[in-house]
């Protein structure tokens, strides 16, 4: 519609299909204090359909999303864009602007287009809507900025629906975001859909903690974006039972919702803006889960070891020492990821435990530290390490605590790509 200078498809619509109830919906926003039009207005939206929810969870009958400008830091102007944007979609559905959401990525400081927007949104919105196999995936293209190709995942399961019987379930996501990808939640722009019947409340007690585990231990640039925003609707079309909190069917949908969104993660870190490696770090025997996230999060996001596995270099003493500069989340990741409000406070940002003596390291299979260097054949890792992933594994020797993180190789392409971005 004219927003992408490409000329590139650049609106993806996401809508409950015409006949159903509003779908549940729950939502996880960005922690940047610069929050854009797009994200204040679907807190707005769903503050008003459900006030208990504090603009994080409700019913919708949809999202909106455009690519190539983000409506950030537009001011009152740019809020009533987006408003108007909401209008033409609300039209468009035969719904109420308040049972609409909205997504934005692009430029920080561009307004939208909302008067030729609004029109078109509402057309397409009534005219141009798709449930065919090839529908998800056109979504995923538009929402594409730098990406070099769309991300999508889906998950396959079984739950009961009210008389025991199973029935299938799906759990979809698309995502897009490769650059300004720093772990603080959500990362990026990421629509998850299921067909479970779930209710609002438990449907974002749900998303939070798997957000935790995935997007918020994303890193590509260590610039967390005033847009980031995740999504998951949950239409209840599969005729599944509704489901009950503490269930095993909520273990279930769980463990689907986080295999979509971790695939979601690794395919973003993968496209990361100039990457050419993925890179991913497991840490274990961490006092907690929570300090082996913070010491992964730590590795995955150092510019000397992102350089490194760039040159295919086994330097382990920059792993060791962003170890050993580890810090933990937020308190809000840490209690969206279990911790009691009081004990997220008191840890937040606190320096993650290590012993230099208990320390161990290995690049791509390969032992390189145990509390001492190790002799290994450096030639044999480079050679290892020349693959599309670099994995590396940190054992701290302490506890029984996992975690794991995401990111990409630092390229001179990032470098050259980000300082050409506007122009």
């Amino acid at each position: 519609m004219g927003i992408k200078a490409s000329g590139r498809t650049d609106v993806a619509i996401v809508a409950i299909e015409g006949g159903l109830p509003d779908a549940s919906v729950a939502a996880v926003f960005t922690s940047n204090a610069l929050v854009a039009a797009p994200l204040v207005l679907s807190q707005q939206h769903l503050r008003a359909l459900s006030p208990v929810g504090d603009g994080r969870h409700g019913w919708s009958r949809g999202v909106v999303c455009t690519a190539g400008c983000a409506n950030a830091a537009t001011g009152a102007e740019g809020l009533a864009d987006q408003e108007r944007i909401a209008q033409g979609f609300a039209r468009g559905l035969a719904t109420d602007p308040k049972r609409t959401l909205a997504m934005s990525t692009g430029v920080i400081g561009t307004r939208l287009p909302a008067d030729r927007l609004g029109p078109g949104i509402a057309r397409l919105a009534r005219e141009g809507l798709s449930d065919g196999p090839s529908a998800l995936a056109a979504a995923a293209e538009a929402m594409c900025t730098t990406d070099s190709r769309p991300k999508s995942a889906t998950v396959l399961l079984m739950l009961p629906d009210r008389a025991g019987r199973p029935v299938p379930v799906t759990v979809s996501g698309i995502a897009k975001g490769v650059g300004m990808i720093h772990p603080q939640m959500a990362t990026m722009l990421a629509i998850m859909l299921t067909d479970a019947d779930v209710a609002p409340l438990l449907l974002h007690g749900l998303l939070r903690p798997v957000a935790a585990r995935t997007w918020d231990q994303l890193t590509v640039d260590g610039d967390t974006s005033t847009n980031d925003t995740v999504f998951l609707f949950a239409s209840g079309a599969a005729g599944s039972a509704p489901l009950r909190g503490g269930s095993t069917e909520e273990g279930l949908l769980r463990d689907a919702v986080e295999a979509v969104a971790r695939s979601l993660a690794r395919q973003q870190a993968a496209d990361g803006e100039g990457a050419t490696t993925l890179l991913t770090c497991q840490v274990s025997g961490a006092t907690d889960d929570a300090e082996a996230r913070a010491v992964a999060r730590a590795v995955v996001g150092s510019s000397l070891v992102k350089a490194a596995v760039h040159g295919r270099d086994p330097n382990w003493g920059r792993i060791a020492a962003a170890a050993g500069n580890a810090r933990l989340a937020s308190a809000g990741v840490l209690e969206a990821a279990g911790l009691d409000a009081d004990e997220a406070q008191r840890r937040a940002g606190a320096p993650a435990r290590l012993d230099p003596e208990r320390l161990r390291i290995a690049i791509c299979g390969q032992d390189v530290f145990d509390g001492i260097p190790l002799p290994f054949e450096r030639a044999a890792v480079r050679a290892l390490m020349d693959e599309p992933e670099v994995v590396v594994r940190v054992d701290l020797g302490l506890g029984d605590g996992r975690g794991e993180a995401f990111g990409c190789d630092l390229t001179e392409a990032y470098v050259i790509e980000n300082s050409e971005y506007t122009t």
